[in-house]
Parts: C-alpha cells; structure tokens; sequence
C-alpha cells in the first residue's frame, strides 16, 4: 500500500500545481498580453473612474439616459443572481409583466398606444444582464432623451447611429445599441 500511495500523493501534487495554479496563471498571462481590455473585464473608463462594463447592463432609470433590457437578474442587473426568469410564452405571470412594461414604457416615452413597442423593451434577456437594446428601442426613446438633455433630435437619433453595432461577420445577430456606451457618448456632448 506504501508503495502505491507515495506515487498516487506525488501525481496529485504535481497535477494540482499543473492545472491548479501554472495552467490559470499562463493563461491569464497571455489573455493579457493578446487581449488586455477583455481580459479585465471590458472595462470603460472616463475621466480615470470606472464607468462599467461593455459586458454587463446597468440599470438607467433618468429621463435624459437611455434605458437597457428589463433585468430579470435580481434588483436590477446583479450580476450575482444572473439568470433568467424560466417564464413560457403561456404564463400569465410573463404576460402580465409584459403588459406591464409595455404601459411603463409608453407612459414614459409619450407613445401612443397603438405604437409597436420592440420586443426587448418588454422582456428580460436570458441573462438578466444584456448591455445592448435594438436601434428600433433606442429610436423610440431617442425624443425623451433629446428633450431631457435639451438637444436637438438629430444630435441624439445621430449618436445611436454611431453606437450601432451591425451584424457579427455581416451575417450574424441583429444589430444592437449599447446602452452604457450610448449614454457616454451623450454624456460627453454636454
């Protein structure tokens, strides 16, 4: 048995060192050096201070911000209880929420109620974290916004615009606006 343990206890050692700590540590390494703004998290920065993340939504809720996703993560884009809300297209709790947001978001934008509200204004994303909302959501919040900050319409309309990521490779997804970096680039008009 001793003979079979010494062995068994040394490839232990050396497999945990090996994919424990060498393995991680060489892969952030050259996560680093190939991809240093992903790798910390695609960070964005302003004025030095943090702004958050390319990656995760947050919650805006001011009239002269533009609104992402409902977040079905916890109390508003908590990364923490990341997940999304597992409702069917037949639950009526789902589409009472829906109804609910879609009043909200009328109410909110001065939209009449025979005016087609985009579907991810009225529903969570799988994660519950989604930083990105269609150009037709951005559009349709653009006059809020506008009147909010005291610009002109096509100054804000021309920022979502330049915010508008296309499809991947010409082909893939649907285009998209990213929230927190639309409101930077207003942010910075001012």
């Amino acid at each position: 048995m001793r003979r079979q343990l010494l062995p068994a206890l040394v490839v232990l050692l050396a497999l945990t060192v090996l994919t424990g700590i060498v393995y991680p540590l060489a892969v952030t390494g050259i996560a680093q050096v190939a991809f240093p703004g992903r790798a910390d998290g695609s960070l964005i920065r302003r004025e030095g201070q943090i702004a958050g993340s390319r990656l995760i939504g947050q919650a805006f809720m001011r009239p002269e911000y533009f609104h992402g996703r409902p977040s079905a993560a916890g109390d508003g884009y908590d990364a923490s209880a990341s997940g999304a809300s597992n409702l069917g297209p037949s639950s009526e709790v789902l589409l009472s929420d829906v109804r609910e947001r879609a009043a909200a978001y009328r109410r909110d934008n001065d939209l009449a109620a025979d005016v087609p509200i985009p579907i991810d204004a009225v529903t969570a994303s799988a994660s519950g974290l989604d930083p990105h909302i269609s150009p037709a959501n951005a559009r349709l919040q653009a006059p809020r916004v506008a009147s909010a900050r005291h610009l002109p319409l096509d100054v804000v309309l021309t920022a979502v615009r330049r915010q508008t990521d296309g499809r991947r490779l010409g082909v893939l997804g649907e285009p998209t606006v990213n929230v927190l970096e639309l409101n930077l680039d207003l942010d910075g008009l001012a």
